[in-house]
């Protein structure tokens, strides 16, 4: 079987993020055939297109990391009903300058977890828009707004929560069938 390369970008910086938490737990559920690794975006400076002709090499490396990886799930919270800063701008660094848009053609699925019951919906729709814009073939099939409640997923992990555990555990087979079908109509370039 096909080993697909997915790379992970939690859209909070904070390094207690429950976001972060639940992109451990996404790692633990995945089937097999999926190898999860984050791709940070701490490090990067806002974008300006004054940067366009000449990248800082933490943009460069960000960009190739996701070059890397044959998909990638975004994580995120959800501020002020919207995705986050950050976030927005990694895509920005991403997508940019005009005509090298490292999203375009690479499988994307988006979740993320709150302590409101709606769990980033209103975030994700908006991640949504602006991945679509990118021209990122996007898992739409299935959502999955996570209410995070204290406990439900340890340091390192593991969901106590088995209904919520199993959801995930779907989300991620769900999106393996995802790649495997988007790959098959867009292949990878080699």
């Amino acid at each position: 079987m096909a080993t697909y390369k997915v790379g992970y970008i939690v859209g909070s910086l904070s390094s207690t993020s429950i976001n972060r938490l639940l992109a451990k737990a996404l790692k633990h559920l995945a089937p097999s055939e999926l190898e999860l690794t984050e791709i940070p975006i701490r490090n990067l400076p806002l974008y300006s297109q004054d940067y366009d002709a000449d990248f800082p090499q933490v943009a460069r490396d960000f960009k190739q990391s996701i070059s890397n990886v044959d998909a990638l799930i975004f994580v995120t919270p959800e501020f002020n009903r919207s995705i986050p800063g950050g976030l927005k701008n990694a895509i920005d660094w991403a997508s940019r300058p005009w005509g090298q848009n490292i999203l375009a053609r690479k499988p994307s699925a988006v979740i993320g977890t709150s302590p409101g019951s709606i769990g980033t919906a209103i975030a994700q729709q908006s991640l949504r828009g602006v991945l679509c814009f990118c021209n990122s073939p996007l898992m739409n099939s299935m959502e999955a707004y996570i209410q995070f409640k204290p406990g439900l997923i340890t340091e390192d992990g593991q969901v106590t929560d088995d209904l919520t555990a199993k959801f995930l555990r779907n989300y991620m087979n769900e999106l393996h069938t995802f790649i495997v079908r988007v790959l098959t109509v867009l292949p990878r370039n080699v």
